[in-house]
């Protein structure tokens, strides 16, 4: 089997691709950016079933410093680079998301063609693929890039656009024999094994402990975080993956009320707690001005974008879950491991 290093196995994608990584037998390596975390990575792993976790290597290394690439990628066949930074708020400086996400993979691509790694598969978003554009009926695909050009673009979203586009132009430039592929996920739900976890969760545990009164009129695509691991490892063997970008999407568009509607109807008493208004935007606008979180939300009330992961069923043959099942993925292990209100 082969050796495979994922950046940023802490983190709730890394840690299921380094799960089906070891389930498949394959040599797997993590960075961490500190080594006090590695404990709570075989934590995590040992609770997502993982047979022998203490056959994971770990190496501490950051986006931000050259320190520890080299030694984490040598000897490798295959890199995921997963690791991103991500905030649950908006900067007040775009670039301290937008310059780790940027040299950061650089960085990780510098060390990975120094080292003579076949392909990396880099982390990217629909951020990516589906902003700055006018509203439209046609769901977007891999064809499509994010017009940085657009209004109110947020820097999570400039920082996936850019990062991505950087990957590209250094394989074009300077890549050598290094091969690329990029996974473009909708938004990320799923089983959550400990309490690192995405934006996306965070929606579904604000949602059952009562936190919002009414929902923000959001909308966005739904994926399960194991279909996207397993997208992950397709695009890292397939020949057909080599060079191309791939969606990872299960189903359609769908707004926080709808996601509230399937935890009120599927859980029963447990989600007795789930809002079942959806909040006029005004008012969603007059409370931004004094909470931080929803400042994020404004820009994209009442945007809808749709995308289709069909290219990587057909090029990769690769199945996602419903969307109700990831999201009920998500609630049911919030609840198990006791990350939402009793």
């Amino acid at each position: 089997m082969s050796t495979v290093l994922v950046t940023g196995g802490s983190g709730f994608v890394g840690i299921h691709v380094v799960l089906q990584l070891l389930a498949g037998g394959h040599e797997v390596r993590t960075t961490v950016r500190r080594p006090d975390r590695r404990d709570e990575v075989l934590a995590m792993l040992r609770e997502g079933g993982a047979a022998s976790p203490e056959t994971l290597s770990f190496f501490t290394a950051d986006l931000t410093r050259d320190e520890g690439w080299h030694e984490a990628v040598g000897g490798c066949d295959y890199v995921l680079h997963v690791a991103s930074p991500l905030s649950t708020s908006v900067p007040k400086d775009e670039n301290e998301m937008i310059v780790p996400a940027r040299d950061g993979t650089l960085r990780v691509l510098r060390a990975a063609r120094d080292a003579g790694v076949k392909r990396v598969v880099v982390t990217s978003s629909l951020g990516a693929i589906g902003y700055g554009h006018p509203p439209r009926d046609k769901p977007f695909d891999e064809t499509d890039w994010t017009n940085l050009d657009g209004t109110d673009l947020q820097p999570y979203v400039k920082s996936k656009t850019l990062a991505e586009r950087a990957a590209w132009e250094f394989v074009a430039r300077e890549g050598g024999g290094l091969e690329l592929s990029v996974v473009n996920p909708v938004g990320i739900f799923g089983p959550v094994l400990g309490p690192d976890f995405s934006g996306s969760i965070e929606i579904v545990k604000s949602l059952l402990d009562g936190a919002m009164p009414a929902v923000p009129r959001v909308y966005f695509g739904v994926v399960d975080v194991r279909d996207v691991a397993d997208l992950h490892l397709r695009a890292m063997t397939a020949p057909e993956a080599k060079g191309e970008r791939f969606i990872a999407a299960s189903g359609d568009t769908l707004s926080i009320l709808d996601i509230a509607r399937v935890l009120r109807r599927e859980l029963g008493p447990q989600a007795r707690r789930v809002p079942r208004l959806q909040a006029p935007d005004w008012v969603v606008r007059l409370a931004a001005a004094r909470i931080p979180l929803l400042r994020a939300v404004v820009p994209v009330l009442g945007k809808v974008r749709h995308a289709t992961g069909a290219k990587a069923g057909s090029l990769l043959g690769w199945h996602a879950r419903s969307s109700k099942e990831a999201i009920l993925g998500t609630a049911e292990s919030l609840i198990r491991l006791g990350l939402v209100k009793a």
